[in-house]
């Protein structure tokens, strides 16, 4: 039986460059998303892998939606072993200039969503004693920035309920690994659909990285299940920034509002906060001449804690070495 992959936000973007690397790695994958026309390209093109594909229209704010999804896809796929919660919202624009309903609704696709897509995994999984969920978050959810805040707050509150569920998952010797990955800025269709007040189109700051180094970093985390993944060197100098010298972070954080905009001027854009923005959009935005092209700048949580070891192993020899030499007994210099 083929190993069963299930990625929400599958039709495009990160999710789509996910769904292709799963089938071609042989796995059985299912895509959620909402827009039914991207959705059927999507199915044509992963059915090219040979493997069974099944694609799914569900709004992931809707827990009902997501629960009907997962069950259709153990009936019609086989168990699920991987979970990937992709989907995603945000606005741009100032905190103060962005509605309650905006703030709702981005917290409901984008923090909501990985919730319920975990539990609805976790139904299936949980009985079976074995899977793997991924929560995708970016690297705006450890050192958050200008002009998103909700986005920024809702993949706070994704790390919050993964580590809190990590630790009763422990607790109850399930196991069910959970991963959450950060990502850097990435070059792919959302700078053009998502709501955007601020009357200047959306940039992705540099270095920009491929979606497909992203779906690696994810594939990776099933496989080789890890607490944490950072891709990209953005990602990685955002969280040692925030950990160390978080008031610095702040300052370099707010230069990032005028590189985040465009210098054209443009009318305000509704985008995909409430339904799907039609077309057939694909994997890659429009930042593909200046897109890092590696697949392999991922670094994980076991590559940090080894680190941290060797360091602490190193402090602790010196320390080691200092207190010997304090404490040796002081030869008297003969009189003269």
């Amino acid at each position: 039986m083929a190993r069963v992959a299930v990625v929400t936000g599958g039709s495009a973007g990160i999710g789509l460059a996910t769904a292709h690397l799963f089938a071609a790695r042989g796995w059985a994958v299912a895509v959620i998303a909402r827009d039914e026309a991207r959705l059927r390209a999507a199915e044509v093109a992963l059915a090219a892998y040979g493997r069974p594909v099944l694609a799914i229209s569900a709004d992931v704010a809707d827990a009902e939606a997501v629960d009907a999804a997962a069950a259709r896809v153990e009936r019609d796929l086989g168990p699920i072993r991987a979970w990937v919660n992709n989907a995603m919202s945000t606005v741009v624009n100032p905190a103060d200039r962005i509605t309650p309903a905006e703030y709702r609704r981005v917290t409901e696709t984008t923090y909501l969503s990985q919730v319920y897509g975990t539990l609805a995994a976790l139904r299936h999984m949980k009985p079976r004693n074995r899977g793997a969920i991924i929560q995708v978050s970016s690297g705006l959810g450890i050192r958050a920035a200008p002009l998103q805040a909700p986005y920024c707050a809702a993949k706070f509150a994704v790390t919050g309920f993964t580590d809190a569920l990590r630790c009763e998952l422990i607790h109850d010797k399930v196991d069910v690994s959970l991963s959450v990955i950060y990502l850097p800025a990435v070059n792919t269709p959302q700078f053009d659909w998502a709501r955007n007040r601020t009357r200047h189109g959306q940039n992705a700051p540099d270095p920009v990285f491929d979606p497909r180094l992203c779906a690696e970093a994810i594939l990776y985390a099933v496989e080789k299940p890890r607490r944490e993944v950072w891709v990209g060197r953005t990602a990685v100098m955002m969280a040692a920034a925030q950990a160390l010298v978080p008031g610095f972070a702040d300052r370099k954080a707010a230069q990032m509002w005028p590189q985040q905009m465009t210098a054209d001027a443009l009318p305000d854009r509704a985008g995909n906060l409430d339904a799907p923005v039609p077309g057939d959009v694909g994997i890659d935005g429009r930042f593909t001449a200046r897109t890092k092209r590696t697949r392999t700048e991922f670094w994980t949580s076991r590559e940090r804690d080894l680190l941290v070891a060797g360091l602490a192993g190193v402090v602790l020899v010196g320390l080691a070495g200092a207190a010997a030499i304090a404490s040796a007994p002081r030869r008297l210099l003969p009189r003269l």
